[in-house]
């Protein structure tokens, strides 16, 4: 492990706690180290109270905050001798420790504190940093981890059998302290959790991390014997996207939500996915409980859900006496491991299946590492349950992730890069949706810095790459639930008399042709939602009252409409909803330059801005105004509602 410490970059002679962020930034940089929210960090330093009075304070980590971009505003001072004194106490339920520590925070707009500051408050080191370092995760899963480590660090640290963070880890850090500690203490090992490291600088405790760390990934790369990886260097399966998304299908319907599913095929997990020890491996446990409320204790195996949803119930009666959260969670996997997929991981949001995967990802690794060390072990399952019903962690959980009006579900956006289908797509990502967005331009995958936005370049009029581009996006997402048909062609202007059929063949191919192609490529994946599939077709207000010159446009657009009414038709009886808005007068898309719009106002003898607003409401409508009426078709609000055609033109009395 490298020393990435820059005596510059930590500007020199900043105050402590500037370095103790700095210092978590580079171990949160390492996803051998810190994953997640996972990690801590404090400073111990003189503050003032409320009064003005010198005061002790213990300036620790805001829980859920990510080590990777801690800042000084992420850190909570508290009252450090109000935190040392609950570890005093006998007993302590967990909500009543946080309800103290909120009790001692000396700046009531910080964020809530660590459930483990009272571990960093027990050690009298000023500085502490806190990680769950993959090395010591695979020495620790294993029959003589404790030994083992107990001989690495010899005095230098203070091993702790494993216990549950919260009350129960703050106390017994606390007793160790005092029974343990030295003057050549510079570490404490929570087994099967993690690592804490101290000095009197943040750098003293850096430097004391990854001399540590490096030392247990010596041992293993020392002592580890080689093994065999079945499954290394063979060729990943090619996959059916429509099997994919009726594993996603299945897993929703026991989850009792929407759930996303992401298949991944790095190497790595797909040699492991197909190990003939797999389920015996992976099926003893995560390599920390801590992991629980990210992959479950363990992985499904094959596509069995219902076997997997009752299995878990099982789980649940068994241990449900231990419970602090009392009702049951939902009974759905996070991992999936098959031998054609290779390992999926789900979750009721983009960033919760990726955060699954992340998970996982460094957990095969270290599950490797034990094995070679001479078998994998883990915890007993009261303790992972003790994790997963731990009230503290679900409330972690609740906030980690944003629900919206569509988490958990898919839209493909046609039109995605610009103009009205970018504002449909904006609005989606909004609501909590996934959104899978196609257009022509290739600088699509750039539209939207969202890890939920999935931009793909391709040519609607080619069913074929049409095809290929949906298949991504489920292998991303795990289906689709929306479609959002916003993308459209409009030639230049031209009389009939002057028919070009190029433009005419041109408007056609996109307007009508591509998009039947792409209403028969998507059915199959809206058939399978959760919530029943959604169409919303961005039409025109020429489908109902055509302008001169527009001979091409309008046709193609009113055979579109065409489509949709046949496929409103047709798609009732599978429960997918197919409903039009018709806007008109939207001049922010990249049709309307500044000079088209200054030509057309001048032709009815009027400002741009009049124009704009030449309706009858005599308002300006807007690309987010259309994403809204479309998102509103998508939504609840439209649930009992198919096959309606809905202008947004501020009125016009032509369509009128």
């Amino acid at each position: 492990m490298i020393n990435r410490w820059d005596s510059v970059e930590s500007v020199s002679g900043a105050n402590l706690a500037d370095q103790c962020a700095y210092a978590s930034r580079l171990l949160g940089a390492d996803v051998s180290l810190v994953l997640h929210g996972g990690g801590n960090s404090s400073i111990k330093q003189k503050d003032l109270d409320a009064y003005g009075e010198p005061i002790e304070a213990l300036w620790v980590k805001g829980s859920g905050s990510d080590m990777a971009t801690l800042t000084v505003d992420g850190l909570t001072p508290l009252d450090l001798n109000a935190v040392r004194r609950m570890s005093e106490a006998h007993e302590m339920s967990d909500l009543v420790m946080k309800n103290a520590l909120r009790g001692a925070m000396l700046d009531g707009d910080a964020p809530g504190p660590s459930v483990e500051s009272m571990v960093h408050a027990a050690i009298p080191d000023a500085a502490v940093l806190h990680t769950h370092a993959d090395a010591l995760l695979a020495i620790s899963n294993t029959a003589s981890g404790q030994a083992s480590i107990e001989s690495l660090y010899g005095d230098r640290a203070i091993i702790i059998p494993y216990i549950r963070s919260g009350f129960r880890a703050g106390r017994a850090v606390a007793r160790a302290i005092s029974e343990s500690y030295t003057s050549d203490t510079i570490a404490i090992v929570l087994m099967d959790h993690g690592i804490f490291t101290f000095g009197e600088t943040p750098r003293d405790a850096y430097d004391h991390m990854i001399d540590l760390v490096t030392e247990a990934e010596r041992f293993v790369e020392q002592n580890a014997h080689a093994t065999s990886e079945t499954g290394r260097g063979s060729e990943v399966s090619r996959v059916a996207a429509l099997d994919l998304a009726t594993l996603r299908s299945a897993i929703s319907q026991v989850a009792g939500k929407p759930f996303i599913a992401r298949r991944h095929t790095d190497p790595l997990s797909w040699a492991f996915s197909q190990d003939p020890e797999l389920e015996s491996i992976a099926g003893r446990g995560p390599i920390t409980p801590d992991h629980v409320i990210w992959t479950r204790t363990v992985p499904m195996f094959g596509r069995d859900v219902t076997a997997y949803a009752d299995a878990y119930t099982s789980y649940y009666e068994d241990h449900k006496h231990t419970a602090t959260v009392t009702e049951m969670l939902d009974p759905a996997p996070r991992v999936v491991f098959d031998p054609e997929f290779g390992m999926v991981t789900v979750g009721p949001s983009v960033a919760a299946a990726d955060a699954a995967g992340d998970i996982y990802l460094q957990t095969i690794p270290v599950i490797r590492s034990a094995e070679a060390l001479g078998g994998y072990t883990s915890r007993p399952a009261s303790d992972f349950f003790d994790v997963e019903y731990w009230e503290l962690e679900q409330s972690k959980l609740s906030r980690a992730f944003r629900q919206g009006e569509f988490t958990g579900e898919v839209a493909v956006v046609t039109g995605a890069a610009s103009g009205i289908g970018r504002a449909c797509a904006r609005e989606l990502l909004a609501r909590g949706a996934a959104v899978i967005g196609l257009d022509i331009n290739p600088a699509v995958p750039n539209t939207f810095s969202d890890a939920a936005f999935l931009g793909i370049g391709c040519d609607l009029a080619d069913a074929d790459a049409t095809s290929l581009a949906l298949d991504a996006g489920v292998t991303r997402f795990g289906g689709i639930d929306m479609l959002v048909a916003a993308a459209g062609l409009f030639p230049e202007s031209a009389p009939i008399a002057n028919h070009d059929p190029v433009a005419w063949r041109r408007a056609m191919s996109v307007n009508v042709d591509a998009f039947a192609a792409l209403l028969s490529l998507v059915h199959p994946f809206l058939a399978l939602a959760p919530r029943r599939g959604r169409v919303a077709v961005v039409g025109s207000k020429n489908v109902a009252a055509p302008g001169p010159g527009a001979s091409a446009y309008s046709a193609s657009k009113a055979a579109a409409n065409q489509l949709t009414r046949v496929a409103t038709l047709e798609w009732a009886a599978d429960g997918i909803r197919v409903n039009s808005v018709h806007p008109d007068a939207v001049f922010d898309t990249a049709l309307w330059t500044d000079e088209l719009l200054a030509e057309r106002a001048a032709r009815y003898s009027m400002s741009v801005e009049d124009y704009k607003r030449r309706n009858l409401l005599s308002i300006e409508i807007t690309s987010a105004d259309v994403a809204e009426v479309v998102a509103a078709t998508l939504g609840d609000t439209f649930s009992r509602v198919t096959g309606a055609h809905i202008p947004i033109d501020g009125g016009n009395d032509r369509v009128i």
